[in-house]
């Protein structure tokens, strides 16, 4: 494995090409329009939803998406009756099992646009981690943990683990080995890990970039990339971005 100054140095690679070789991309997505080729990809914009994703379609409620009664409930309570553009684009996609490149801003319900259908699918009777989300900062990663946690409250059993920098092995150490089932962490500690040999990666269904765009800013895409050669080939890949940089 590189060491991390070296894998840094790789962070300049531009977005285009790492969104290529991390999601397999075999069009050019600057056609901004969900892609239903067979190719299991699509591209989501949150502000085309009407137009690519539904079509002349009515907007869509959260029962209508197959979500389960669980998170329907959850839903309910936090009253949220209809999905925003981005979870409207994106949710059914990803119940499908496609992969998705979503771009939307901060705001406008991306986490639970990848949430929701990742618990939708998770068995909790499986203790290895079953979907891991990338994050690029110790706040955000909590901030996605949480969310998780809130949206599974009708889900008995179900564990996230947020893992960061700043904090001690021990109680990450100490979850992983009690068995969580996703995990949501920054690039620099889940290769801490994986140096470690203390992650189970062999039942990985899902990842998820959340704020690819930060994290290439930050020059992280090289971790990532790291990350996911220990990752299953066949796995679901969702990567989502606030904007598209100007290369591409």
């Amino acid at each position: 494995m590189p060491n991390r100054e070296a894998r840094r140095s790789l962070g300049r690679l531009h977005f285009l090409e790492i969104a290529r070789r991390i999601i397999g991309i075999r069009r050019d997505w600057r056609h901004k329009r969900v892609n239903y080729a067979p190719h299991p990809f699509a591209y989501c914009e949150s502000s085309e939803l009407l137009s690519d994703a539904m079509s002349e379609k009515s907007f869509p409620l959260f029962a209508d998406l197959n979500l389960g009664e669980p998170l329907l409930r959850v839903l309910k309570e936090l009253g949220y009756e209809s999905p925003s553009p981005i979870q409207a684009a994106t949710i059914p996609i990803l119940l499908a099992n496609r992969d998705v490149l979503g771009q939307a801003q901060t705001g406008t319900g991306k986490t639970a646009a990848f949430a929701l259908p990742i618990l939708s699918r998770i068995d909790i009777r499986q203790s290895p981690p079953q979907a891991w989300v990338l994050a690029p900062t110790r706040e955000l990663a909590i901030q996605v943990a949480e969310a998780f946690q809130r949206y599974a409250t009708y889900i008995p059993g179900f564990h996230v683990l947020p893992i960061y920098g700043g904090q001690s092995y021990g109680p990450q150490l100490s979850a992983l080995r009690r068995g969580v089932h996703v995990v949501v962490g920054t690039p620099g500690r889940v290769i801490d890990h994986l140096e470690k040999n203390s992650l189970d990666l062999s039942r990985i269904k899902t990842l998820v970039l959340d704020e690819a765009d930060e994290m290439l800013r930050m020059g992280l895409i090289a971790d990532v990339e790291t990350i996911l050669q220990q990752m299953p080939e066949i796995r679901q890949t969702a990567l989502f971005s606030a904007t598209m940089p100007s290369v591409i």
